[in-house]
């Protein structure tokens, strides 16, 4: 399945650097723009493949009392940032170059952000979880701004192609169509989370449903700040 993704991928990236070489020899923006659907399919097959806090989504939502709206918002910002960011990198990469990215398709600083906010959402899970808190209104989007921060690489190598080929505007809707796939697949992370935490939850009635519930977002929040602990000294 991995791999049928990764050759999905390489054959639209192929498709779509040769859209933009037309483009930039004066060729049809009008058959640049019967491509674009195809963005979509490789956003969502990127999505796929490991990464794109997928897990930090899941974790978050299976303990938190999210809704399934705000699931699909937050899912909607992590994919908007993870893909924006990059497209600013792109766009200020002079400036950004050698302060922000390590490697081709990277952003150590912003990904050592990443983490170590998250750490902190999860630590506030469990603290919150141990001391009967209250649900923050705004900490699902927040988890999402947070977890989006790490930029996409994809979407940076096709920015980087069309800016050198001067066709800038190619790349920045074709990240569109891509971050419109990338949040087809984690919205469909949220549901599947959201829906999972409901089904669990709707097996407990009286008394002790809010000991586990509790117990879920506490569960979460501890393996949040654990996922985010060992990123951090494993990147180190």
């Amino acid at each position: 399945m991995f791999q049928i993704l990764v050759e999905l991928q390489r054959t639209i990236y192929l498709a779509v650097g040769e859209q933009i070489k037309l483009l930039s020899a004066g060729g049809d923006w009008l058959a640049f723009m019967g491509f674009l659907p195809m963005g979509v399919v490789f956003g969502a097959a990127h999505a796929l493949t490991p990464g794109h806090s997928k897990a930090v989504l899941a974790t978050y939502l299976a303990g938190s009392d999210a809704k399934v709206s705000r699931g699909l918002l937050v899912s909607i910002i992590l994919s908007f940032t993870h893909v924006t960011i990059a497209v600013l990198i792109a766009v200020l990469s002079l400036p950004l170059v050698s302060i922000a990215l390590g490697s081709v398709g990277r952003a150590p600083l912003l990904e050592d952000i990443s983490r170590a906010l998250l750490g902190l959402i999860g630590v506030w899970m469990l603290w919150r979880a141990l001391n009967r808190g209250h649900h923050h209104k705004h900490e699902g989007e927040a988890v999402g701004v947070m977890a989006g921060l790490i930029p996409c690489p994809l979407t940076l190598f096709v920015m980087t192609f069309a800016m050198s080929r001067g066709v800038p505007g190619a790349g920045m809707l074709f990240a569109v169509t891509m971050m419109a796939g990338v949040a087809l697949t984690l919205s469909c992370v949220a549901l599947l989370s959201i829906l999972f935490r409901q089904r669990l939850v709707g097996f407990i009635a009286g008394k002790r449903l809010e000991t586990i519930s509790r117990t879920i977002e506490g569960a979460a929040g501890l393996a949040l700040a654990g996922v985010a602990a060992w990123q951090i000294m494993v990147a180190s």
